[in-house]
């Protein structure tokens, strides 16, 4: 038997005006002609997107949700270079301690996936630089909210640049100039073109860092074949780590847009999935990578009620039997 409990993306498709994505870009804040005024504009942007993840925590707490990913939009233009002078902590104080201390009161499992641009096995010099800044501001904010940073953000390989191999090395070089509190805090995950299963673990394995297993990029990259045989080696990855096993999970969106997401995840395909995992591990968190976010997740539960393979715990989490 495993407890698997389930989790959402960033933002709610049920709650209301509560988007902690709200953004300025920097086409935006340059037509601003005072400068101090457009950064006192980024700080009420960011103080309202603070607000309605601590609104969305709450609802999460009402339905039972204890595993939740954080936008990496909270703080619009927090890494642009040309607001490297911009101390964005200090004005958010208030909205970083008041999700802290709900935390405190209400401990969920919480993390982030930062976007695309961060990309780890770039032979770009400033490319690697970004990447690096953004890792840390990531670092900043899980600190600033009182969030334990090991193992909270998730990264991709990145590009294969017509010779893999050579591209997993590069990583294993670039690695070398993350801090290591930036290394600890990153996991990885198989993508759906670029990097299999197989080669994400390689890099995992090799240097200690932790696989997120995403089942709908494996079929879509490799039909779905031989994710069983490499399982004990993603247990493996997480040896070391205080959480439990994460993993993503999806459903295509359709047969001619596999890769794409569906706005609800298929039932009878997760449950085919546990079946062949349960009892491996105690227990499994899994996010929901669906476009209707946290209604995905209530349709799941509801349609995996009735399941005789399934004991169901609370709104969001169950034992698969």
């Amino acid at each position: 038997m495993t407890v698997i409990r389930l989790g959402y993306v960033a933002m709610s498709t049920i709650v209301e005006h509560c988007s902690p994505s709200q953004t300025m870009t920097f086409a935006q804040f340059r037509r601003l002609k005072d400068r101090e005024a457009a950064i006192r504009k980024l700080e009420r942007i960011a103080l309202s997107n603070l607000a309605n993840c601590l609104r969305l925590l709450r609802h999460n707490l009402a339905n039972d949700i204890h595993f939740f990913r954080l936008s990496s939009r909270l703080i619009p233009l927090a890494n642009h270079e040309e607001l490297s002078d911009w101390d964005y902590i200090t004005p958010l104080e208030e909205g970083f301690k008041n999700i802290a201390a709900f935390l405190k009161e209400h401990p969920s499992r919480i993390d982030f996936h930062p976007d695309h641009f961060v990309v780890l096995n770039t032979n770009k010099k400033d490319i690697l630089k970004t990447s690096i800044q953004t890792l840390a501001m990531h670092y900043r904010i899980l600190k600033e909210m009182e969030i334990p940073p090991l193992h909270r953000c998730v990264v991709h390989i990145g590009g294969g640049y017509n010779d893999k191999e050579k591209a997993l090395e590069l990583f294993i070089h670039n690695w070398g100039f993350l801090h290591r509190h930036l290394q600890e805090m990153i996991m990885l995950e198989n993508d759906d073109t670029t990097f299999t299963l197989k080669e994400c673990l390689y890099l995992c394995e090799k240097l200690g860092i932790p696989c997120v297993f995403d089942y709908h990029h494996h079929l879509a990259h490799n039909g779905g074949a031989g994710w069983e045989d490499e399982w004990e080696r993603v247990i493996n990855t997480w040896s070391s780590s205080t959480l439990p096993i994460k993993m993503h999970i999806s459903s295509p969106k359709s047969e001619s847009e596999f890769r794409a997401h569906a706005g609800y995840i298929d039932c009878k395909m997760f449950l085919g999935f546990l079946q062949k995992v349960k009892g491996s591990v105690p227990k499994i968190d899994c996010m929901i990578e669906a476009k209707e976010k946290d209604a995905a997740l209530f349709r799941l539960m509801e349609e995996i009620r009735n399941e005789p393979s399934v004991e169901i715990i609370d709104q969001a989490s169950f034992l698969i039997k």
